[in-house]
């Protein structure tokens, strides 16, 4: 079994920052968990040495892979910023990055989103992120859930990336390049990060993926409004949001922080998708409406920004998703395919209008 004493052992021939101290000696080592043979360090350094001491991430990574009982070693560098009469281990320090921020090759990243979880979010992520790629454009989806990643299953995809020049090659599905941390542990592992450490994975997910060129990136962001959803929509270029709801009131006042959130953050809605629309009996055909329905149209009008459509309670999409077939590329005939496919359309429609921002330039004089 893999230790803390062994992983720092280990480290003992990386230098530090400084290039000659090792790096348990210093004070750079931000956050280490292990767990049944897989080792995750975060290495905390200053921003503007961040790229300069990529070989020094590269060689802690080297070294824990060349330790006996270690299946995965991932080391992430939390560039962060020390406030005056702040102490090292200080509970108050907070990880800096750059605002808005592109990825070279991607033309447009989007964010599927919602205020709270069991809102159906994820399956919608990988429905619209299929149906963008039946529409003809290059689409890739990041599963941004950390703590409860939906990816593997979703899509089926249980093979490991690989790496290769010092980039993760995303797995590909339907056509669809595809990256989640649940595809480097395993699906029933429960993630034990702090804040510094799940941002940092979520930014070498993003910025370390061979993610080639692509017309669109889906990011499927996780539950809720809090640090790491923010911190994300402020350090990400991203084009546009879509807000994912069921119609009761219960999850919309959770909607309206998320549309709420983006605003703050100056981030396009792009609309509101109600999931779980209604429920319509596959035996008598009879229709329910088991949550409630239209308030997500409501909200949208209140906004002022786009319904986008409903999405129904169905078996069909609920199995499908289950057996990693979503019902886009499962029963591309299907009204609910085709539901999918008018959102999806709608979404490039408007990416295409110019209606989202688009990525910074920089400039060069």
């Amino acid at each position: 079994m893999v230790t803390e004493q062994d992983v720092l052992k280990a480290l003992q021939s990386v230098a530090g920052p400084d290039g000659k101290t090792p790096l348990p000696e210093t004070s750079a080592i931000a956050g280490l968990s292990i767990r049944d043979g897989k080792v995750y360090l975060s290495l905390s350094v200053e921003p503007a040495r961040a790229a300069a001491l990529e070989g020094m991430r590269l060689a802690a990574e080297k070294a824990l892979r060349g330790m006996a009982g270690v299946s995965t070693a991932l080391v992430s560098l939390t560039a962060q910023k020390q406030a005056p009469g702040e102490t090292r281990l200080s509970a108050h320090r907070r990880p800096t990055v750059t605002r808005n921020i592109g990825i070279p090759g991607i033309a447009r990243i989007i964010a599927v989103a919602s205020g709270k979880g069991g809102v159906g979010k994820s399956t919608t992520a990988v429905n619209l992120a299929l149906a963008l790629s039946s529409l003809g454009w290059r689409v890739g989806i990041l599963d941004c859930d950390i703590f409860g990643p939906s990816l593997p299953r979703l899509l089926n995809l249980k093979t490991k990336p690989q790496v290769e020049n010092r980039l993760i090659q995303p797995l590909v599905a339907y056509g669809v390049k595809a990256m989640s941390i649940g595809f480097m542990i395993d699906e029933e592992e429960p993630v034990v990060w702090r804040g510094p450490m799940v941002m940092a994975a979520v930014q070498q997910m993003l910025r370390e993926v061979a993610w080639g060129e692509l017309d669109c990136l889906v990011v499927d962001m996780p539950p809720g409004t809090g640090d790491a959803q923010l911190t994300l929509a402020q350090n990400v270029a991203l084009a546009g949001a879509v807000i994912v709801s069921t119609p009761q009131d219960l999850a919309l006042v959770d909607a309206r922080r998320g549309i709420s959130m983006f605003n703050k953050v100056d981030v396009p809605v792009l609309g509101i998708v109600e999931n779980m629309s209604y429920f319509l009996c596959p035996h008598c055909g009879g229709r329910s409406d088991i949550f409630a329905h239209g308030g997500a149209r409501h909200e949208a009008e209140r906004w002022d920004v786009p319904f986008l459509g409903e999405i129904p309670l169905a078996l069909g999409i609920r199995e499908t998703s289950d057996a990693g077939r979503p019902i886009v590329v499962a029963e591309p005939g299907s009204p609910h395919a085709a539901a999918y496919r008018d959102i999806a359309a709608q979404i490039r429609a408007a990416l295409e209008k110019g209606r989202a921002r688009e990525a910074p330039k920089i400039l060069i004089e």
